[in-house]
């Protein structure tokens, strides 16, 4: 029998075969027995479904609108968007909606990620849908229903491209060459629009009839060599891209080398005025020092990023933001930049973090690499090791937090340590400012791994250790 599916830290993720055997309709009648228990949808209502490219997603799509005409309810299917612009799509309509996408995952992996009329659902959402779920029993989803399916994905993406109308200088980008790598991602013609809009000119490159898993915060290695080699091939000032739902944005330098995606996230906060900044325990240790503005720290997950939020803004702070290391950034109240409101939207966007990189392009005149390397922030890498056997990982995980004597084993000769952090997965703090933290995926069995280092190549090295030492715990069945 195939693993279940199940929650993760975003959203339901299981195996592609169980999805469409049953699993997708049995969460989304559980979703919508949540809503109606709470009296956030009521009887004749509509839901807003939405989904990536990966080749499963139209037919999980669905599986899903059946379900929800099985319970009374109206779909309204919007097609091929990115997840941001089904939530303000639907949140604009006071609605509840489904996004079927595995984000960065494999195809054979997918998932669905759940929005109440006021935003993504959080953690006890999550705990009572489960409940529910344990009610009810599993059921499969029975013969196809022949209730009525409106049609929407025009007026989605219309929503969203006015969302930034006029937030983007016209000229933001004159005279820049940016290369836009298309893959597989929902966000990829939206992406050439708004280069074009800004003054630049858009260099479209690899557009991909296969889905290509595109993980934000692990580049595999023969990507990221081909977007340097593009960089110099194309002579481009800046590369772009999403991974597939266009939730997590995807940002190389002229010299071809990623900004990381909580660096995205700071020069987000700066330009908005943040004043109050709500992000992960895996991102940056230093923006602290790069903002004025208090920050929150959390688990990984945007459920909690958008909890931190809501106590941010229930404290009165003003222009409530938050952003994960994979550079998926949300607004938890309205913002107002330069006369433009953007909304809050309490979920993750790739969109936003990208214009800002262009504006402080556009402010100082500067490439790339300077606007990150004047943000200070200590050298950061990161990376997985997929197919982890998930209980080795959770043994390890007791053992690093719990046993003293075996971390410092297992941390042998990377430093000695001078504090550890648990909020989520196990953070060490060690001499020279070093740090490596482990953390299981909440979504797929893979293990991380996150470091900083005062430079680089001690970065790059502290990396590459961390990652030996994880695959020698668990040797068997791992890949990478």
């Amino acid at each position: 029998m195939s693993e279940a599916v199940k929650f993760g830290t975003s959203g339901v993720r299981g195996l592609v075969d169980r999805l469409l055997s049953g699993d997708a309709g049995i969460y989304s009648r559980a979703f919508i027995e949540h809503l109606q228990r709470s009296g956030l949808v009521g009887e004749g209502g509509s839901i807003a479904v939405g989904e990536d490219l990966r080749p499963s997603s139209a037919a999980i799509g669905e599986a899903v609108c059946e379900a929800i005409i099985q319970v009374g309810l109206m779909p309204v299917r919007c097609g091929v968007v990115p997840t941001p612009a089904l939530a303000c799509f639907a949140m604009g309509r006071g609605m509840a909606a489904i996004m079927v996408t595995g984000s960065h995952i494999p195809a054979d992996r997918n998932g669905l990620k759940f929005y109440r009329p006021d935003g993504e659902i959080d953690k006890q959402d999550e705990a009572a849908i489960v409940q529910i779920l344990a009610e009810q029993g599993s059921h499969a989803v029975g013969a196809r229903s022949t209730g009525e399916v409106a049609a929407a994905e025009a007026d989605a993406l219309a929503l969203y491209r006015a969302r930034y109308r006029g937030f983007l200088p016209n000229a933001a980008l004159s005279g820049r060459r940016v290369g836009i790598w298309e893959q597989s991602s929902v966000a990829r013609s939206l992406l050439a629009e708004i280069v074009t809009s800004s003054g630049g000119q858009p260099v479209l490159l690899g557009r991909s009839a296969q889905f290509v898993p595109v993980d934000t915060e692990a580049l595999g290695a023969t990507d990221a060599a081909r977007l340097a080699a593009w960089i110099v091939s194309e002579q481009l000032d800046l590369m772009i891209s999403t991974d597939a739902d266009a939730d997590r944005p995807l940002v190389i330098d002229e010299k071809g080398r990623q900004v990381r995606g909580d660096a995205l996230g700071l020069i987000a906060a700066k330009i908005l005025n943040a004043g109050s900044v709500v992000t992960p325990v895996t991102s940056s240790s230093g923006i602290e020092a790069g903002l004025s503005a208090p920050v929150l720290r959390t688990r990984v997950g945007s459920p909690f990023v958008i909890a931190g939020m809501a106590e941010a803004v229930s404290a009165g702070h003003r222009n409530v933001v938050g952003f994960e290391a994979n550079g998926g950034f949300l607004t938890g109240s309205d913002i107002t930049y330069s006369g433009h409101v953007l909304p809050a939207l309490p979920t993750r966007d790739a969109l936003l973090p990208i214009l800002c990189m262009f504006i402080a392009m556009g402010q100082t005149g500067a490439p790339a690499s300077e606007v990150v390397s004047g943000l200070g922030l200590p050298k950061a890498l990161s990376d997985r090791l997929q197919d982890y056997p998930v209980p080795k990982g959770q043994a390890l995980m007791r053992q690093l937090a719990d046993d003293a004597a075996f971390s410092e084993h297992f941390l042998d000769g990377l430093g000695s340590i001078e504090g550890r952090d648990t909020t989520d997965g196990v953070k060490f703090f060690l001499e020279d400012g070093k740090i490596v933290h482990f953390r299981p995926s909440g979504n797929a069995p893979e293990m991380r791994c996150y470091v900083e280092a005062p430079n680089r190549d001690a970065a790059e090295a502290l990396l590459t250790e961390g990652l030996r030492r994880l695959k020698a715990f668990a040797p068997v069945g791992v890949e990478h």
